[in-house]
C-alpha cells in the first residue's frame, strides 16, 4: 500500500483525508458544550443523520472557552450551540475572525422566570405581591451561570424580589424541584430558558418581563472551524439551511432527557427520527 493510500484510509486531516462522494471529509468532530441540552440534542441529531450518510462523527464534550479556541485551531470542526447576540458575544469578538458563522437554526433562545401554568400571575411585576403563593421561593440553577447573574443582579432588584428565598445549586436540582411540584400540584417559580425540554414536559408558563431585564430573544448559531467550508462543502450548505423550531426541539429534548433514563441517546434519537422522518429528510435535501 502506498503512503497516500495509507493516509487516505487513516482519515487524517488535510488534503489526503478520506472524502465522501459529496466532497466532504469523512471524519467530523462536533464540539458540544457541557450541560447545554439544546446543543446536545442538535448534535446527537446531526450525528445520527450524518452517520447514516457515511460520515464518521465524534462528539467531544467541553466547556465553552476551549471549544472556541479549538475551532480556531481546527481541533474541532463545528459547534451547534452559539447564542448571539448576547450570551457568547465575547467569544465571537475574540475568536470570530478564525471561524465561520453558519447561521441561526433557532431564534427563540431566551432567559426566563417560569411558573406553574395555572398560577394567578402572568408578569414578573406581579411576583413580589404573590410571593406567598410560591412559598416565598425562587428556584435557580448553577451559581456561576449567566442565568443566575441576570436573575440576581437584574431581575431580583428590578422587580423587588429580595423578600423571596432565591435558591441556587444546579440545573438537575431545579428540574427535580419542578417535577416534584408538578406531581404534587403545588405552585413553583423557577429560573429557566428557552429552548428547553421542560416546556414540553411540564405545565409551565413564562412570566412577562416588562422591564426587559432578562434580555431579548437570541439566535442559536452553528459555527464552523476556519477550514470548515473547505473541508465540508456539502455539510456547510446543510447547516446554513438548518432550522428547527422550538416545538420540534422540545419534542426531541423531552425524548432524550426526560423520557429516557440512559445517557445512551442513540436509540432514542433513532426512534425520534423515525417518527419525524419527513422533516429529518428535508434537512439534507
Amino acid at each position: 500500500m502506498g503512503a497516500a493510500a495509507a493516509l487516505a484510509l487513516s482519515g487524517c486531516a488535510g488534503s489526503e483525508a478520506e472524502t465522501l462522494e459529496n466532497g466532504d471529509r469523512k471524519d467530523l468532530t462536533i464540539a458540544v458544550f457541557n450541560g447545554w441540552d439544546e446543543g446536545i440534542a442538535a448534535s446527537e441529531l446531526w450525528k445520527a443523520i450524518l452517520e447514516e450518510k457515511g460520515y464518521d462523527v465524534e462528539l467531544e464534550y467541553a466547556d465553552v472557552a476551549p471549544v472556541y479556541q479549538g475551532l480556531t485551531d481546527d481541533d474541532y470542526d463545528v459547534v451547534l450551540d452559539t447564542w448571539l447576540p448576547i450570551t457568547h458575544a465575547d467569544y465571537i469578538e475574540q475568536y470570530g475572525d478564525d471561524m465561520v458563522d453558519l447561521g441561526a437554526w433557532n431564534t427563540d433562545a431566551k432567559l426566563t422566570i417560569a411558573v406553574n401554568e395555572d398560577a394567578p400571575i402572568d408578569s414578573l411585576d406581579e411576583l413580589a405581591a404573590q410571593a406567598d403563593y410560591f412559598g416565598n421561593r425562587l428556584v435557580g440553577i448553577e451559581p456561576g451561570s449567566g442565568l443566575n447573574r441576570v436573575t440576581s443582579e437584574d431581575a431580583i432588584p428590578t422587580y423587588g424580589l429580595e423578600g423571596m428565598e432565591y435558591l441556587t445549586s444546579s440545573t438537575p436540582a431545579m428540574l427535580s424541584e419542578l417535577k416534584a411540584a408538578t406531581d404534587a400540584g403545588e405552585p413553583i417559580a423557577v429560573t429557566l430558558w428557552r429552548p428547553h425540554w421542560a416546556y414540553d414536559a411540564f405545565p409551565v408558563k413564562d412570566l412577562e418581563d416588562p422591564a426587559g431585564v432578562m434580555g431579548e430573544a437570541e439566535g442559536i448559531h452553528s459555527f464552523g472551524s476556519k477550514s470548515f467550508e473547505e473541508n465540508f462543502p456539502t455539510l456547510s450548505g446543510w447547516l446554513k439551511n438548518f432550522t428547527m423550531d422550538s416545538d420540534t426541539l422540545y419534542s426531541l429534548e423531552n425524548a432524550m432527557f426526560n423520557e429516557n433514563d440512559s445517557d445512551d441517546y442513540g436509540p432514542v434519537v433513532e426512534q425520534w427520527i423515525a417518527e419525524n422522518q419527513e422533516w429529518v429528510d428535508s434537512l439534507t435535501n
